[in-house]
């Protein structure tokens, strides 16, 4: 099995700039005048990358909201949303590049990230799933 080998606040460095790559994608590598889904699905997708950044429960996220295997399930699905938008919306022909390597970079990103969920095995549960109650203690969450 792999290991992940993307720290956690290098994930939070990369995150940051992958989020306004995306965001600038349009004019920094010309395809803006596409328009459509061309020119929209990064924008949308770029702030939602920011604004998953700032909740983040990483070193560089200011609000820790979300998890980081939350946050990593979700770069692996909009990178592989983004990778695929050329083909899927049929634009291909005239720009493909930006989408499909930002794309690649998110879904690495995810992966192979420190406590991606798609790399760290699982930990097991507690009994009772943790519950510290009397009933819990007494054992009768068992018996139903």
């Amino acid at each position: 099995m792999m290991k992940p080998f993307i720290s956690k606040t290098f994930y939070g460095v990369i995150n940051y700039a992958v989020a306004l790559l995306l965001i600038a994608s349009p004019w920094l590598f010309h395809f803006a005048q596409f328009g459509g889904a061309a020119l929209f699905l990064p924008l949308i997708i770029g702030w939602f990358q920011l604004i998953m950044a700032i909740f983040s429960k990483n070193p560089l996220g200011f609000l820790d909201v979300f998890p980081m295997q939350m946050h990593n399930c979700l770069d692996v699905l909009t990178g592989s949303f983004l990778l695929a938008l050329p083909w899927t919306y049929g634009f291909s022909s005239q720009v493909w590049a930006p989408h499909f390597f930002l794309g690649l970079v998110l879904i690495i990103m995810g992966v192979f990230a420190d406590e991606s969920p798609f790399l760290t095995k699982p930990h097991r549960a507690l009994p009772e799933a943790g519950i510290t109650s009397t009933d819990a203690s007494e054992g009768r969450l068992n018996n139903y």
